[in-house]
């Protein structure tokens, strides 16, 4: 698998139309400098030409000749040129005044003692700079290594902002790395409680098949009891493939969901409906209430209803015998809700925040009489996410309350 790379080229700095404005800006400020001077016109001439020149040239060799690849030499190069240029021009324009060998020596000492202070100012400040640069590399170097913080703050803006977002991105790195953990613990999971669950009907289905091929058995009464037991397993198998089926098509995003606008009842109510009559064979009192008027969502109709059914069996199964399932539909706020409360004994505070991961089954026993392999709540997740939705869970009385909030369609009711 090849990963593509994104190459980001630095623009400049200044547009071509804001430099053409301060080259226009500059002329116009030495025009008026000029004008307000009042020199002879040939003087005038012979200082511009003069001056111009030899910082021209004096600009051009230091350029040339240093060609600093570093911030520090950028910053010390930048200062150079005006200082060097300006003593170009003030030597330029003492020689053609004349002056006395006494005032070329005084504006000598006060050029050298100018500069010398505005390069070391510039040495000084590039210094501070070239820190902050070493000190932000030293964070990006780190950033794959976990989560970093920046000691020091006394950064550049420019500086403190890449600082600051190289921060947030090791930050986001982490939580990466720990969502990513936590899903292939959950897929090894998978993988070996899906292995268990597809070799225990398999071998019971062997079994029995050979039991019943051999002769074995010859009685009605458990020919026919292999018979049930064998159609059993094949629909336990076919359940699970189904789940890892839909399971896929959520991970990969292949969801064809055909939305329309109905009234929630009419969801919850079908479900509710399927699942009595396992609700009564385990001797479960499942009970069912909506609100008046029903919220109206747009939703796919065959996978909301499969988000209840997950819920309902997933209720009843940890639901002891005598105990009661209820179903709400109704309206919170501005969101549609189903709220699916069981008798379940209640979850561990650790386990609430992941039971709707892959395979997960809490601390129970697991048995083959289970039948299934804890991909009913990640499936249901899946679905009403893809909904725009959002599902939780809570410990309320004694047991658990699963809650599904959907958006209305349009704010309405039936």
């Amino acid at each position: 698998m090849t990963t593509a790379t994104t190459v980001i080229t630095p623009g400049p700095l200044t547009s071509r139309p804001r430099r053409v404005a301060l080259c226009a800006v500059s002329a116009a400020l030495v025009c008026c400098v000029l004008f307000i001077v009042g020199l002879p016109l040939g003087d005038t001439v012979s200082l511009v030409g003069l001056a111009a020149g030899g910082s021209a040239l004096v600009v051009a060799l230091t350029c040339v000749a240093w060609r600093p690849h570093s911030v520090r030499g950028l910053l010390v190069l930048t200062a150079l040129v005006p200082v060097a240029a300006t003593v170009v021009g003030a030597a330029t324009a003492s020689w053609l005044m004349f002056l006395s060998d006494h005032d070329l020596r005084a504006l000598f000492v006060v050029l050298v003692v100018s500069g010398g202070v505005g390069l070391g100012m510039a040495v000084a400040l590039s210094d501070r700079v070239a820190r902050g640069t070493a000190a932000v590399a030293d964070l990006a170097r780190a950033v794959d290594g976990g989560r970093v913080r920046l000691e020091s703050r006394r950064l550049p803006d420019e500086l403190q902002a890449v600082a600051d977002e190289l921060e947030d991105a090791s930050g986001r790195l982490v939580e990466a790395a720990a969502r990513e953990s936590a899903m292939d613990i959950s897929r090894r999971e998978l993988v070996a409680w899906v292995s268990h669950d597809l070799r225990t009907p398999l071998a019971g289905i062997r079994a029995m098949s050979e039991a019943l091929e051999d002769g074995v058995v010859d009685d009605t009464e458990t020919v026919n009891r292999y018979h049930r037991t064998i159609r059993q397993e094949a629909d336990r198998l076919a359940g699970l493939v189904d789940d890892l089926f839909e399971l896929s098509r959520i991970h990969a995003g292949a969801l064809a969901l055909v939305p329309e606008r109905v009234p929630l009842v009419d969801v919850v109510g079908d479900a509710v409906a399927g699942a009595s009559v396992a609700a009564a064979a385990k001797g479960v009192v499942l009970e069912g209430r909506a609100d008046e008027p029903s919220p109206l969502v747009e939703l796919s109709t065959p996978e909301m209803a499969r988000v209840v059914r997950n819920l309902l069996d997933n209720a009843i199964r940890h639901t002891p015998a005598g105990g009661r399932v209820e179903v709400l539909a109704g309206l919170e706020g501005t969101r549609a809700v189903v709220v699916v409360a069981d008798a379940c004994g209640g979850l561990a505070e650790h386990d609430l925040d992941r039971v709707f991961d892959l395979a997960y089954r809490g601390d129970e026993a697991r048995t083959p009489g289970d039948g299934r392999a804890g991909l009913g709540l990640a499936i249901a997740k899946g679905l009403v996410e893809a909904h725009q939705g959002s599902i939780g869970v809570a410990n309320s009385g004694g047991g658990c309350r699963f809650t599904v909030s959907l958006p209305l369609a349009g704010g309405a009711v039936a």
